[in-house]
């Protein structure tokens, strides 16, 4: 099967978008009920435990369980409700029990998902590179709405990366796995560094615990060489859409704005286009 997708690029990407499509759908579940599934842990971790022949019987609450079901109406989602984007393009956007708006961000979530998984595969093949880009784009999907939503980046994501970052360069598969430990330690030292000075500056906190993991995890894929590269794209791009929403007033200056997408973007351009960026602006000078 491996042979074949080889042979066929167009094969392995047309595969590659079908199942980033479908795992779109799974993301969007992630995105939704992780916040929650947290929440309900450390609620759990601080609560008395109850008295003895006492038990909870809240009913499971995972990725898995209960049925997705309509936020309004509770109408529970039937699999042909469920099909990545044509459901939604269906249904019109509207719950098919009670006529309520489902969110766009369904159906966005799912196309971000199948046009990157589509297209890195059709760029880098069935490889392990091409593969390992595809993970990455779904995780850094999730991210990033847990991000926009919560202001959070959960651990039980970024971790994982940082550790699957430098397994995967011991193999070579981005850089070399000298230059990804540099980069793990750089990445969440940096942020560290910039979080404390602007403390103590401002007494206030610039940023969480979380962007300092992320950007290690991204240091960890591509090397300490990417990281100055993450760093600018993520400002100025964090920068100019602070500024275009206080221009809109859909932002107040004075509300944190979350940095973790704007990370997770400049990560991916780096790690994608990276070298070619880097190659031109040295040719330029």
């Amino acid at each position: 099967m491996l042979e074949l997708l080889l042979a066929q690029p167009l094969l392995a990407a047309l595969a590659a978008l079908v199942v980033s499509l479908l795992v779109g759908s799974f993301l969007n579940v992630v995105i939704l009920r992780l916040p929650v599934m947290m929440q309900r842990e450390w609620e759990q971790a601080v609560r008395d435990q109850p008295p003895a022949g006492v038990t909870d019987r809240a009913e499971p609450f995972n990725l898995m369980v209960p049925r997705s079901r309509c936020g309004q109406c509770g109408h529970p989602i039937r699999w042909y409700e469920n099909i990545p984007l044509l459901s939604w393009l269906l249904l019109r956007g509207r719950c098919s029990q009670c006529g309520g708006a489902i969110s766009v961000r369904y159906p966005l979530v799912e196309l971000l998902s199948g046009g990157a998984g589509g297209w890195l595969i059709w760029q880098f093949g069935p490889t392990p590179a091409g593969v390992a880009l595809v993970v990455l784009s779904w995780a850094l999907i999730v991210l990033t709405g847990i991000d926009l939503d919560h202001q959070l980046l959960p651990d039980s994501i970024t971790l994982p990366l940082l550790w699957l970052g430098l397994l995967l360069n011991t193999q070579g598969v981005f850089t070399s796995v000298q230059s990804a430990i540099y980069g793990a330690a750089a990445g969440y030292l940096l942020l560290w560094a910039l979080y404390w000075l602007f403390k103590l500056a401002t007494g206030k906190e610039g940023m969480g615990y979380g962007d300092f993991k992320l950007l290690a995890a991204i240091g960890a894929w591509g090397g300490v060489e990417r990281l100055p590269l993450v760093i600018l794209l993520s400002s100025v791009v964090a920068v100019v859409v602070a500024f275009g929403l206080i221009a809109l007033r859909r932002h107040q200056a004075q509300h944190p704005l979350p940095f973790g997408p704007f990370l997770a973007l400049a990560g991916w351009i780096a790690l994608v286009w990276g070298d070619q960026i880097i190659t031109a602006y040295l040719r330029s000078f």
